[in-house]
């Protein structure tokens, strides 16, 4: 069983909300995409957040929009040994430097982690340094996780939308205006 490595982190200067996954399974890996198996409801669920069509979007127009919308994403582990796609299977990982990354984003107001994996390994890493910021603990957007209906993940998956829009608020407030 060979090593399975995350993708580059999708991120800039104007990230608000960052989500970080777990690492890419076997379809995301084969087509190097985030979320490319197509019974993942990952785009499907931010896009809804978002107000954006997300699947009607070719890949690289699915990142614009994300970063367009001051939304990241990464994964929590940078490599693995791990037979097939599920997180459970996750062996002998070593975790991404989710620290640099956040200290590396000054807009920065909210992590959101997709599933219960994700989480876990997430807050292990940020240590302290989550503390600065809003955490998120999504369901699962893997089609693994059925236990879930898709309209009862929507309605977690909507607090990136609330995230977005107070960080959006924030900076008016402080100046006095409404």
């Amino acid at each position: 069983m060979s090593f399975k490595r995350c993708f580059p982190p999708v991120v800039d200067a104007r990230t608000r909300v960052l989500i970080l996954g777990s690492l890419p399974g076997e379809a995301s890996l084969a087509h190097q995409q985030y979320y490319a198996h197509k019974q993942n409801k990952f785009w499907h669920l931010v896009g809804e957040a978002i107000d954006v069509d997300l699947p009607a979007l070719d890949y690289e127009a699915r990142l614009l929009a994300l970063l367009d919308h001051r939304v990241g994403l990464w994964d929590v582990v940078a490599q693995a040994r791990r037979e097939g796609s599920l997180d459970g299977n996750i062996r002998d990982h070593a975790g991404n430097d989710l620290v640099a990354l956040i200290e590396s984003l000054p807009a920065l107001k909210a992590i959101a982690f997709n599933g219960g994996t994700a989480a876990r390994i997430g807050e292990r890493i940020l240590g302290v340094h989550a503390r600065r910021y809003r955490l998120l603990n999504l369901p699962s957007s893997s089609p693994a996780y059925a236990s879930m209906n898709f309209a009862t993940k929507l309605v977690a998956w909507r607090a990136l939308a609330d995230v977005i829009d107070e960080a959006e608020d924030a900076p008016a407030t402080k100046r006095g205006t409404p």
